[in-house]
């Protein structure tokens, strides 16, 4: 270990926890921050014949650090790789930020996959050696700046790769590789405003200089694994990274032989960045449960809704039939009394000598029961092609309803019901049919669909049966609401096209209805 004396002005940097703010100290704005995007970068992956004996590759500095270089000696082993590794003009990591602390080197896989093989520690003459070993038989090597010496996975500050040598041995066919890194930004820090204090740092030994990193590397990776959620989703495993961060804090403070603060404080960071992995699965999981729970609560809903709609169906179906049934009903009283009365005037007639009739009476009132059987007989015929009809003084009004469209088309059961409505009226000549659009608000695009829904109506029962000449169809807009627009369901029943079926056969009288003589 070099006894050379070393700034530790760097370390100053790091004190501030959380995200790091857009605002940084004025002195840190001189310094260069390289940002390059190494995801679509490559690195050459070399697979080590089995016991060939070492052979050498070298390092060369990215453009994030282009003056580096280095070289390592790679024997593959029984059971193990060993690399032996040195690199020159290793600067000091602060350069690409001041969360970044170290440098580590790490061996990716064919596939994508990272390892951390160990940290690389510069010395006071800016040269570095590591030597480690792997159970990895085919890899590539990169090093890159890191907040601490712990971490799972490189970050996107790559500042050396390995470059294959033309007589490295064992390279049976070079592997290009693309390795996906963490984003920028995921190791980031306030910077602390004033920082006039940390360029005149104190000077210390190298040992000392590497305990003071170790403790503010511990620091980032416990500051990391909070910010990760950490303290709430890995909580024993954080508080005893926070307790052995502080050991190595006061070990650090007593002055204490530096091995065992390096110690201490490498335990804290890996415990630290245990917790943070733990917080991320744990995070990751929840986010995957949460999302399966919503999926599960709307199939549930839809279920729910398609259940309730098949009852409405059911009780709009037997709601119907029960109408039918009452109006059935409602038609054999009504013959019943009327047969009592016709009895009853038989009787009288017997009884006494009634007055002598006008001439055009009787042909009068024959042609009125005649008129009035023949639009009960429509109604109920039309009454069976399942949509609203209505006997009323324009005539026998059956109404499309808004549901029964999907834009200006019918749907293909409601053209079903229209094509049996023109079948009913062709089968009685002479009747007068009008087709009548309707919207629930006054504006072009309202009466444009109103229009086209009714000349669609119009058209397929031309199409059935209806004779051209009886046909018209008109847009009415907004000028006949059913009611107020004043909620959903009150606007909805106001957007309807009205089929008025009316004429001398069926008489201009609705069934329920009956003259007046004015005395």
């Amino acid at each position: 270990m070099h006894d050379k004396m070393l700034a530790i002005s760097i370390l100053i940097l790091v004190a501030a926890p959380c995200v790091r703010s857009q605002t940084e100290p004025e002195h840190e704005k001189t310094v260069p921050l390289y940002r390059v995007n190494v995801v679509e970068r490559t690195v050459n992956a070399v697979n080590y014949q089995y016991r060939s004996g070492p052979t050498q590759i070298d390092f060369r500095g990215t453009v994030l650090m282009p003056d580096a270089k280095g070289g390592a000696v790679v024997e593959s082993k029984k059971g193990r790789t060993e690399i032996d590794a040195k690199f020159d003009h290793v600067v000091a990591p602060r350069r690409y930020g001041p969360e970044y602390l170290t440098y580590v080197l790490w061996a990716i896989t064919p596939d994508g996959h990272a390892r951390n093989l160990g940290e690389v520690l510069p010395d006071g003459s800016d040269k570095a050696h590591l030597r480690v070993t792997t159970g990895l038989q085919s890899f590539g090597l990169i090093v890159t700046a890191e907040p601490y010496s712990t971490v799972h996975q490189p970050s996107d500050v790559v500042v050396l790769e390995n470059r294959i040598r033309p007589d490295t041995v064992g390279s049976i066919q070079p592997i290009e590789v693309k390795y996906d890194l963490l984003p920028r930004g995921q190791y980031t820090y306030n910077v602390p405003a004033n920082m006039s204090a940390v360029e005149s740092g104190p000077r210390v030994s190298m040992g000392r200089y590497e305990a003071i990193v170790a403790v503010y590397e511990a620091q980032n990776a416990v500051q990391i694994a909070r910010a990760a959620g950490a303290s709430d989703l890995a909580g024993d495993v954080f508080q005893k990274a926070q307790q052995q961060y502080q050991n190595a804090q006061d070990l650090e403070r007593q002055k204490v032989d530096s091995k065992l603060v390096v110690t201490a404080a490498r335990q804290a960071a890996e415990t630290a960045e245990d917790a943070r992995d733990i917080a991320v699965a744990r995070k990751e999981k929840a986010e995957l449960a949460r999302a399966k729970e919503e999926a599960a609560s709307e199939r549930e809903r839809r279920i729910a809704a398609e259940a309730a709609a098949q009852r409405a169906q059911a009780q709009a179906q037997a709601d119907r039939e029960q109408i039918v049934q009452q109006q059935a009903e409602a038609e054999a009283n009504r013959t019943q009394l009327d047969e009592e009365r016709a009895q009853a005037q038989a009787q009288a007639a017997a009884a006494a000598t009634p007055p002598p009739a006008p001439p055009a009476a009787a042909p009068a009132t024959e042609s009125a029961n005649t008129e009035r059987d023949l639009r009960m007989r429509l109604f109920q015929q039309l009454r069976a092609a399942s949509l609203p009809v209505l006997d009323t003084p324009r005539g026998i009004v059956v109404t499309v309803a808004d549901a029964d469209f999907r834009g200006a088309s019918m749907t293909p059961a409601t053209a079903q019901a229209v094509q049996e409505v023109a079948s009913v009226i062709a089968a009685q000549p002479g009747l007068v049919v009008e087709v009548d659009g309707n919207s629930d608000s006054p504006g072009d695009e309202s009466e444009r669909l109103s229009e086209a829904r009714a000349q669609q109506v119009r058209d397929d029962l031309a199409q059935n049966g209806v004779p051209l000449s009886s046909l018209t169809a008109r847009n009415l807009g907004a000028s006949r609401p059913l009611g107020p627009n004043t909620s959903a369901d009150a606007r909805l029943q106001n957007r309807r096209v009205e089929i008025v079926i009316s004429g001398a056969p069926i008489g201009g009288l609705a069934y329920w209805d009956k003259t007046y003589p004015i005395r």
